[in-house]
């Protein structure tokens, strides 16, 4: 009873959190202005931006194959790519404490992988996306400095490169450390987590596909949002996109709000404001790309609608997952974005 009052009241606050700042962005806008954007975006460039965060889901497929390829489970590409559109299902449009990684894992459960297998896989699925976007926040930094004259966003935007770079060199090195320290055992599943990501990284038979899956995965994500940009009118280069987009997604990934909802309007707002977009314009590109994910998460519900393991689910027992995940360095509900 205690752990679901504890579910209930993270779900709140996440919610609450939402509202928040969607009000909060608001009050500052022509709301007659943003409605207009919204309906009378170019249906073309919309459904082309559709197209492509679906075929997106092909490439998280994928990624996560490989990993799970070197962790030494077999599972077939369809079945795979079943059960990551269920998790998004569970993610974008029924939002809970489980969270649709945990379902993931669950779901590989059903197929006879074992836990730390299928806790792994998913947690080193996220890592993987996370150092892909920090690389292109790396690679974005100097087109960064020579078109954006606002010193305060280059700090913040260069802070949080350097941050992720940071992090990601500790977490890849703990097992560096002495080892009267990562003995402890607050610090060695993150070695053992770390060292997995370095294997997969550097030393797996399919590594350089995989680091190009990670970044390739991302540019998809600035092309939606290029093809949204223009869809609305609003003047976005590509090379704006591909530098500005990636913090937007590292900031949403962070599970502070409901499915990234809130966190990646304000940092849409404040990212492509930087390129001279207009509030109004840089929320509808937002609102719409979240649109699209629930439409994406809708196409998932469809296949858990229509699967075998919806008759066994319970969701005390996906939570198991959610549990067992910190041991890796996985959060109880990691934000939908890849």
């Amino acid at each position: 009873m205690r752990t679901r009052f504890k579910h209930a009241a993270l779900f709140s606050v996440k919610l609450l959190l939402s509202i928040a700042v969607l009000v909060y962005i608001a009050r500052g806008l022509d709301l007659r202005q943003l409605r207009n954007h919204l309906v009378s975006v170019d249906p073309v460039l919309f459904v082309v931006a559709l197209a492509l965060i679906f075929f997106q889901t092909f490439l998280l497929n994928g990624r996560w194959e490989l990993i799970m390829r070197a962790l030494g489970v077999s599972l077939d590409w369809l079945a795979g790519w079943r059960i990551l559109m269920i998790s998004l299902w569970f993610n974008q449009v029924l939002p809970s404490s489980v969270g649709g990684d945990a379902v993931r894992m669950w779901l590989l459960r059903q197929r006879d992988v074992q836990w730390p297998e299928a806790v792994k896989g998913v947690a080193a699925d996220r890592f993987t996306a996370l150092i892909g976007l920090i690389v292109l926040m790396v690679a974005g930094l100097p087109f960064l400095l020579s078109r954006v004259s606002n010193q305060a966003a280059i700090l913040a935007i260069g802070g949080l490169t350097v941050a992720g770079v940071a992090g990601t060199v500790v977490l890849l090195t703990l097992d560096r450390l002495p080892k009267r320290f990562i003995a402890l055992p607050a610090i060695a599943s993150f070695v053992r987590f770390g060292t997995l990501v370095r294997f997969l990284l550097l030393q797996s038979d399919h590594r350089a596909l995989l680091f190009g899956s990670a970044l390739l995965i991302h540019l998809v994500t600035a092309a939606a949002c290029y093809a949204l940009a223009r869809g609305v009118g609003a003047q976005l280069s590509v090379l704006d996109a591909g530098i500005l987009i990636p913090p937007v997604v590292l900031l949403t990934a962070v599970p502070i709000s409901i499915s990234g909802w809130g966190v990646r309007e304000g940092a849409m707002v404040a990212c492509l404001g930087l390129a001279g977009v207009p509030s109004e314009e840089a929320l509808s590109i937002s609102l719409l790309l979240g649109a699209i994910s629930v439409i994406i998460g809708l196409a998932g519900g469809a296949i858990w609608l229509a699967s075998r393991e919806r008759g066994s689910y319970a969701a005390d027992k996906a939570a198991k997952a959610a549990e067992d995940a910190p041991s890796y360095g996985l959060g109880n509900e990691a934000s939908s974005h890849p």
